[in-house]
């Protein structure tokens, strides 16, 4: 029987809505083989994932999901296999958290001087996450009724661009790949067909992440269509990265995004786990 995974996945420790406890036992019932917890900014629930997969037959992978900046384009990176007890990493992760608290903070002052009384607690009241990002702050405008969707609080006020929208610190992409394979996991540029760039700019991005230590790129994702798939098949191939994959799924957060189907035809064979580990071991001459 073939088996399945999913490799790029939220929990409420970021700004999913299943816990990741809830997360492994959503996989096991829908019968994957493996998922990899890639928070945002953070590892607080890989832990949790761990002790709550020995209950159930299913391997959890340390991940991350890095927010970089890369000229005026936001990027994300993934970690695969990280280290979350190394602590030079951990140390690293702490000054990227206090930013976006510096950010968050700015955004409620923001807000309020737009005429809506929103405080810091209407946004911790919306979750038990250890790190608190934009979906944090749609919730508590939709609760308040200033918004009547999750949507419509980016689109008129904390989207990019939008008049309390504030932008944080980021890391480079080279610095979060620098950081993850620091701790011997392997970098991923997560889904490059969301960035708005045309073949001949992804092209130049993927060379400069390849030379910063790049191993591989997301080539099966929720949100591509076959031609998609197809050319970031060929990067893959040009670069020699390894082909990753992933629903993005934050439960209730992304209403049209399942678990390791996406949106419904998303399958990501077992196989591309096994070259992921295969090349991790030749990278850092594991045994």
């Amino acid at each position: 029987m073939d088996k399945y995974i999913d490799l790029h996945v939220h929990s409420t420790v970021s700004d999913g809505t299943y816990t990741p406890c809830e997360l492994v036992k959503y996989a096991s019932e829908k019968k994957l083989a493996a998922i990899a917890l890639t928070d945002h900014d953070c590892i607080f629930g890989i832990e949790e994932a761990k002790e709550c997969a020995k209950k159930y037959d299913i391997e959890v992978i340390s991940g991350i999901e890095f927010s970089t900046k890369y000229k005026d384009t936001e990027i994300h990176i993934l970690g695969l296999y990280i280290d979350e007890t190394n602590e030079d990493f951990i140390k690293n992760l702490d000054y990227i958290v206090k930013s976006r608290e510096l950010r968050n903070e700015k955004m409620i002052q923001k807000l309020n001087d737009h005429g809506l009384n929103i405080t810091m607690k209407d946004v911790l009241d919306n979750s038990d996450s250890d790190v608190y990002t934009r979906a944090h702050f749609a919730k508590a405008l939709y609760n308040k009724g200033y918004v009547k969707s999750l949507r419509e609080a980016f689109d008129k006020y904390i989207g990019n661009d939008c008049p309390c929208y504030v932008s944080r610190e980021k890391v480079t992409p080279k610095l979060a790949i620098d950081l993850i394979r620091s701790c011997k996991g392997v970098p991923i540029l997560a889904h490059p067909t969301l960035y708005n760039m045309d073949l001949r700019q992804l092209d130049v991005l993927i060379k400069e992440l390849v030379a910063d230590g790049l191993l591989g790129i997301e080539g099966l994702y929720s949100l591509y269509n076959k031609s998609e798939v197809r050319y970031i098949g060929d990067f893959a191939k040009k670069y020699n990265l390894l082909i990753s994959g992933g629903s993005d799924f934050h439960g209730n957060n992304k209403v049209n995004i399942d678990l390791g189907i996406g949106r419904g035809n998303l399958k990501i064979p077992y196989s591309i786990l096994e070259k992921i580990k295969l090349r991790r071991k030749e990278v850092y001459e594991l045994d």
